[in-house]
């Protein structure tokens, strides 16, 4: 069976945007007008399409990313299956707890719509996504969005992605009237007014321009056509001479320009109303890269490291990464992938390169929205889904066993907020062991473990909505009640110096005793080395087959902590002499023994506390820079630096978590809600005194 579409005809696409900025309305109008829905869907009304988990219709914002397949002829062009382009849409959350999905999502995509709020203009998240974007370098075009609202701004919205985000945004569309006189938009490549009439704006009625609006289309365009002709050396020379540049050359010039970064069309409209999102698909197709565009996919030789590459084409050795896992309540576990090189079919075997596993590829399905069609084979450039891989994770590179290759993985940060849950009745017992296994396999930024002293559960993740969300999830797709505890940081232990204690444990009461002694050595490792512990013990002073028990006791003794019951960490133990008895000596006996010289030795070696410590990047207006660095100058914070970015100011600082709860309110406050920031753990560093009695006595 042969490729449906050729690859020049194939776009992955992803929508991204700042929260409320009418992203998902947005979709719901792309897949309504590429026939894939056949009603419209509100977000406000709940009906939406492509939210389809409950969380996400309830609260009205995006949390998981589904990928969907649609097609799209261009509206200048006759509908004809041979005009026809396959746009598979990935669909990301615009919230910062979820900064995970947008990452994978970008690492997957060939371009980017990135929606406004035409009122709001850009907003902090808006330049989070941006940036993000920019570190994959995704080409991207803008859709000023929601022009019928009131206090809707074009202009203003445009002069912000100029200040804030890019110079080199251009608009290839203006609006023709804004608020409730926002009846189309003016097509400046064409030079035409673009009307929207029928129910749902289907209708496209294409007239000659507005006589009031002759002269700020003129200008407009002028601008426009300037900007396209400075990114092409040969149209530069064209303009300068005052030559007409044609509107192929303008189209053609503009597709090169967006691809390479230099350009960023952008588009207007409102999507609640149903004018102009055709127009933007329209972009899609004229300006965003196919995969056949893209640089070969680079990699690893799984055997050598050596750095080998995947070219974009069918032909070559298969190769794909897998960006997502999801529970699906009809069929189990899917595996969404996208496909860089060569072709898979189903029945085939794959290799996941990150584990060396093979695995057997059962129904691939591609993905709309809702619902689902199998397909017996996927090419180069595509994103579907694969069902029931068993040992396959984010971020895996699955690919051809007879040409293995690593592709670069999805890096996560580690989770720095835990939280205490618990079932609340005996039958959610069991339940919520599957449902954190699920949730932990989707997400790689939530991790489960249990309190050995009170055998509580602890999840962990990336900030206090993360966690609210999965608790949320297992509650209403996995039926499972549960009570959780505050959030707390995750705090750690360690020794400043070297020390030896003696362990004894001798139980005598009546026949067999119990006999263990050993004598430990505990040194300080430098940070971040982990545990190690070593058997010095020479010349039978302690029998052989006692020393692991010894050690167990000591890994025991580590979890539970000296200062304040925090896992000891960075240590290295070693056992140097002990004694034994023929008769009362067991491992049991051992164990205790190990556990009680750990506790003695790490006693008198000057334990401390540590606090993770998170690196902060926060961006603010130039006029708050002051209140922002003050304020974390009291966090404790250490200010690294402070440079420019286009017009703003980024902070770059090192703050202990525990200062952090709560400051995306605090920040917002204080800057008129105009600043943004980031936030990732950096390292662990000792806690000072002051601060470690107030956690010593629980209150921090």
């Amino acid at each position: 069976m042969a490729r449906e579409y050729p690859l020049d005809r194939v776009r992955d696409i992803g929508i991204i945007a700042h929260i409320d900025a009418g992203k998902t309305t947005v979709s719901e109008r792309v897949l309504f007008y590429t026939g894939v829905s056949h009603k419209i869907g509100e977000v406000h009304e709940g009906e939406a399409v492509m939210d389809w988990m409950e969380q996400e219709r309830e609260r009205g914002i995006t949390i998981t990313s589904a990928a969907t397949t649609c097609f799209w002829t261009p509206t200048y062009l006759p509908k004809d299956k041979k005009n026809e382009y396959r746009i598979n849409i990935i669909d990301t959350p615009g919230h910062v707890d979820f900064t995970v999905e947008v990452e994978r999502s970008l690492r997957v995509l060939d371009g980017g719509v990135v929606v406004f709020d035409g009122v709001a203009g850009v907003e902090p998240q808006s330049e989070t996504v941006w940036r993000q974007a920019d570190k994959y370098k995704v080409p991207r075009i803008c859709f000023i969005n929601k022009l019928d609202r009131m206090g809707a701004s074009f202009e203003h919205s445009l002069k912000s992605i100029w200040e804030r985000l890019t110079p080199n945004a251009v608009a290839v569309t203006i609006p023709i009237g804004h608020e409730g006189d926002h009846v189309g938009v003016i097509d400046l490549m064409r030079m035409k007014a673009v009307k929207f009439e029928g129910e749902h704006g289907e209708k496209i009625i294409t007239e000659d321009l507005p006589l009031e609006m002759k002269n700020e289309a003129e200008k407009w365009r002028h601008i426009m056509v300037e900007k396209i002709a400075e990114s092409d050396d040969a149209l530069t020379e064209k303009y300068l001479e005052g030559k007409e540049i044609t509107e192929p050359e303008l189209r053609k010039a503009l597709r090169a320009a967006t691809i390479e970064y230099k350009l960023v069309p952008v588009f207007c409209g409102s999507a609640l109303k149903n004018k102009a999102v055709q127009l933007m698909l329209d972009g899609v197709v004229d300006y965003l890269p196919s995969p056949g565009e893209l640089a070969a996919v680079k990699g690893h030789d799984v055997k050598t490291e050596e750095e080998i590459t995947r070219p974009p084409t069918d032909d070559a050795p298969f190769a794909a990464l897998a960006f997502k896992l999801q529970t699906d309540p009809f069929v189990g576990q899917l595996t969404y992938f996208r496909v860089y090189s060569g072709v898979l079919k189903a029945g085939s075997y794959v290799l996941n390169a990150n584990n060396d596993d093979k695995e057997r590829i059962g129904r691939i399905l591609r993905m709309h929205a809702n619902h689902r069609e199998e397909i017996k084979e996927i090419y180069a450039g595509e994103i579907g889904a694969i069902v029931g891989l068993k040992n396959t994770r984010t971020g895996d590179t699955l690919c051809d066993p007879d040409h293995p290759i690593r592709l670069e993985t999805i890096t996560f940060p580690e989770p720095v907020v835990s939280m205490r849950i618990e079932p609340k009745t005996k039958q959610d017992q069991e339940r919520m062991g599957i449902a954190l296994r699920r949730l932990s396999e989707e997400d790689p930024t939530f991790r489960i473990k249990s309190d050995e002293e009170t055998l509580e559960t602890i999840i962990s993740g990336m900030g206090e909505l993360h966690l609210e969300i999965i608790v949320d999830r297992m509650k209403r797709e996995f039926k499972v009640e549960a009570n959780v505890g505050r959030p707390q940081v995750a705090y750690k232990e360690t020794i400043r110096q070297k020390a030896e204690a003696e362990g004894k444990y001798i139980r005598q009461s009546g026949g067999r005793g119990q006999y263990g002694h050993v004598w430990l050595r505990v040194e300080p490792q430098e940070r971040g080395k982990g545990f190690e512990f070593e058997n010095e013990i020479r010349g039978g002073l302690v029998p052989q087959e006692f020393i692991p028990a010894v050690e167990k006791g000591v890994r025991e003794a580590l979890d539970r902590g000296i200062v304040a019951g925090f896992p000891l960490v960075d240590l290295m133990v070693a056992i140097y002499d002990g004694s034994y008895h023929d008769v009362d000596s067991s491992e049991a006996a051992f164990k205790i023994a190990g556990s009680i010289a750990l506790q003695e030795a790490c006693r008198r070696a000057k334990p401390v506390l540590l606090e993770p410590i998170m690196k902060v990047e926060v961006l603010t207006p130039d006029k708050f820079m002051g209140d922002v660095t003050g304020d974390l100058n009291s966090k404790r914070g250490r200010i690294e630096s402070i440079t420019d970015r286009m017009n703003i100011k980024v902070i770059d600082a090192k703050v202990p978590l525990s200062e952090m709860f709560g400051y995306v309110t605090a920040l917002r406050s204080q800057t008129e809600g105009r600043a943004s920031y980031t936030m990732e753990f950096d390292h662990y560093e000792e806690v000072p005194n002051n601060v470690a009695e107030l956690i010593k006595e629980g209150k921090k």
